[in-house]
């Protein structure tokens, strides 16, 4: 069980890359925690926007791979959680928020998980320091624990395995060739070559030009990829410096071709030779993926309709809700005008009364405070009524932002498939080219080398730089390893002819040991001087 963990950003690249369906078999969503939308590209929206509103920290999410050994077995879902929990108590990661996904390539699963760095309560990113140790000790401990053998690497302090970087795992999956076998390559040119001619000679019949490019040293293949030269010996006694003091007088930088001259002759050696040819199933596989995206894109259409259709009946529902509040308070101020109006006939005065009313006065002020009880009803019915539309107004405009939120989110689902899609059809594009250039060099199994790769450094090395002036070895051809014997013999040969010349000095020999005698004297003069104000 090995774990690859790495602070980043591009939450929007990452989700992409989660979702890719074409690289993986199968894919599970596991659940998204502490985010209001419940697909990744959104919850990585909402970590990212917490990030730069409240932080200034730009990794602002921690990445985790959990690959377990298909050996023994994959591990359950309940497995999969406790060791994440185990993480995130000892990352400092247990109340931040998380997706997690679930893959299946090659018949092997693994599990994805994303946190948030950002603390939105604190204002501040969580510090993860010495994680790789940390996620030794979880690993070991969960080991332990279920019953699994670990690799021999977590025996020591220090685990043995190389997580690829980016740039590797694009030539790996570019071409097929692993890093691995890119530094067994050089490595055994390098342990067998005595010479940099021979070096080089033996690079070229693995397949590799030497060029200069940001670096001194680097080597470029026929797939146009390019590494450094001293990363690929896998020898800790040899540097940088000592590969450039091994180089540089007989291949001195300046005089080299530059990677972009070597990359533009692979690419076209490669139409030339034909190395690149399109598989023979390609149209059907393209065919494939153009259906499934299809699918896929009718589905999100489907969506887009019913959320349309949804907002109209919406709409619509709210707009026969507030006609109908509104005829209600108009037929409630009607109703209660036409009763007071009944009830003031019924108690009308008739008669004497009516008269006496009339000679009083008393009608005349019973009119007057019946009409402003009027003026008073119906400045409350027109104040209801001002504000029962005002209440339809926030309603409505409540409606029209959550719908416009809706069609955001929509569109935002909307670029996030075109996303997949396009990393869909990248990814099968990579797949077929690697296919067809690991095909083509399973064609040529009877061969020591690939016959292009060797072809392409011999035809390089003789066209971009003047300094390869020496035969290439051929294809399959191994440069000759280093006998000891020979060379030490070789070297107290050259030693004892040396000591024979130096007793027969010549007159410029003598001159150049008598200049160097005084400086002797003088350094020593300088010492004694220096001890004695010591002293």
């Amino acid at each position: 069980m090995i774990p690859f963990a790495s602070q980043r950003g591009f939450g929007q690249d990452l989700a992409t890359h989660l979702l890719n369906t074409h690289d993986n078999e199968t894919l599970e969503f596991g659940g998204v925690r502490g985010a209001i939308a419940d697909d990744l590209h959104g919850a990585f929206s909402e970590w990212e926007a917490q990030a730069s509103a409240l932080t200034k920290c730009r990794n602002y999410l921690y990445s985790l791979s959990i690959n377990p050994d298909p050996k023994q077995g994959a591990l359950s879902r309940e497995q999969y959680i406790d060791y994440i929990t185990r993480v995130e108590e000892r990352l400092g990661l247990a109340e931040q928020p998380r997706a997690v996904v679930f893959h299946r390539k090659y018949g092997r699963e693994h599990c994805h998980v994303v946190w948030s760095r950002v603390d939105a309560e604190k204002g501040r990113a969580v510090h993860i320091g010495f994680d790789r140790r940390s996620l030794m000790r979880v690993t070991k401990e969960f080991a332990r624990d279920h019953g699994l053998t670990l690799p021999a690497g977590y025996e020591k302090d220090g685990s043995k395995s190389h997580q690829l970087s980016l740039y590797e795992k694009a030539q790996q999956d570019g071409c097929g060739i692993t890093m691995e076998q890119r530094v067994r390559d050089v490595t055994e040119a390098w342990q067998q070559s005595d010479s940099p001619r021979a070096f080089v000679n033996a690079l070229a019949s693995r397949g590799y030009v030497l060029a200069t490019g940001k670096r001194p040293y680097v080597l470029v293949d026929v797939y146009g990829n390019m590494n450094a030269l001293p990363k690929l010996i896998d020898d800790r006694s040899v540097g940088t410096k000592d590969v450039r003091a091994f180089l540089e007088k007989e291949f001195p930088p300046e005089k080299l071709p530059s990677v972009e001259e070597v990359r533009a002759a692979a690419a076209k050696h490669r139409e030339e030779r034909g190395a690149d040819k399109p598989r023979s199933d390609a149209d059907e596989r393209w065919t494939a993926l153009e259906i499934k995206q299809q699918r896929r894109r009718e589905f999100l259409l489907a969506e887009k309709t019913q959320l349309e259709e949804r907002q109209i009946s919406e709409k619509r529902a709210l707009a026969a809700r507030q006609q109908r509040e509104t005829r209600a308070l108009k037929d409630l101020y009607r109703a209660e005008s036409k009763a007071i109006r009944a009830e003031r006939e019924s108690n009308k005065l008739t008669g004497l009364a009516a008269f006496l009313g009339r000679v009083t006065g008393v009608q005349l002020v019973t009119k007057k405070v019946h009409a402003y009880q009027d003026r008073r009803r119906h400045t409350r019915f027109l104040e209801l009524r001002e504000d029962l539309s005002a209440d339809h107004q926030h309603e409505q405009a409540l409606q029209r932002k959550r719908h416009q939120l809706q069609a955001l989110d929509f569109k935002r689902h909307e670029r996030s498939l075109g996303a997949l899609d396009s990393r869909e059809k990248r990814s099968l594009e990579l797949a077929l080219l690697r296919e067809s250039r690991v095909s083509a060099r399973e064609e040529r199994e009877g061969e020591s080398r690939d016959s292009v790769s060797v072809e392409f450094s011999k035809v390089a090395q003789q066209s971009l730089g003047n300094v390869f002036d020496q035969v290439i070895a051929t294809p399959g051809e191994v440069a000759p390893g280093i006998e000891l014997s020979k060379e030490f013999s070789k070297a107290a040969k050259e030693e004892k002819e040396e000591g024979k010349q130096g007793s027969s000095k010549g007159p410029k020999a003598m001159e150049v040991s008598k200049e160097k005698e005084p400086r002797k004297r003088r350094r020593r003069r300088r010492r004694d001087r220096d001890l004695d104000k010591g002293r």
